[in-house]
């Protein structure tokens, strides 16, 4: 099996490389491309499915990766849909009777960092000077309803004495990700995700 990975920045690749390992073990191949930011992925993502769509190999799969940010959940997945479904492909929110998919349309919500907020003690080793508490506070609990999740994560990263220059967002999703257990992470959206891939890969 191998899927093609499609991401609006180079920090989700990041995290990808140490993640997938853990979720699909040695059971896959995969490559990842990344864009030039979301609206540079909407944009192209039609040509780039059109390309794949007369070879792509039926044990290959498109799992597309984009940040909601501040838009409406169901209609940017609306949107991702009707793009893979206009190409000719049926993803896994629109299969058949037989179960087949090839594109897999998943949102980070609101952003990448929500992932790393929902798996506080991966980012605690990455930083130790972050406080055991971080988890307790009502603000973090719920990942997916922190508000400008990168930007909150750099606040408590600068609080603690990191990057105060600004925050290096490539290093910190390599940092914090390597740390992540998928098992023990709260972020709705990420287990969405997690749950998508290991049922691609069973």
């Amino acid at each position: 099996m191998h899927i093609e990975f499609l991401v609006e920045e180079p920090s989700a690749e990041a995290a990808l490389r140490n993640l997938v390992p853990k979720l699909a073990g040695e059971n896959i191949s995969y490559n990842i491309h990344v864009f030039q930011g979301k609206q540079d992925l909407l944009i192209k993502l039609p040509k780039r499915l059109r390309g794949y769509h007369p070879w792509l190999p039926e044990n290959w799969n498109i799992i597309v990766l984009v940040d909601k940010d501040q838009d409406e959940c169901v209609e940017l997945k609306k949107r991702l849909e009707e793009i893979a479904n206009r190409e000719g492909f049926r993803t896994r929110s629109n299969t058949n009777s037989d179960g087949k998919y090839q594109v897999i349309n998943r949102l980070a919500i609101e952003e990448l960092e929500a992932w790393f907020f929902g798996d506080v003690n991966a980012i605690k080793l990455a930083y130790p000077k972050i406080p055991a508490f971080l988890d307790k506070n009502k603000n973090f609990r719920n990942p997916d309803g922190i508000h400008n999740t990168s930007e909150a994560l750099g606040r408590i990263l600068r609080r603690y004495g990191y990057y105060r220059g600004g925050l290096p967002k490539i290093e910190v999703a390599k940092k914090i990700s390597i740390n992540m257990d998928p098992d023990r992470n709260n972020s709705k959206s990420f287990q969405v995700f997690r749950n998508a891939l290991i049922d691609l890969i069973s």
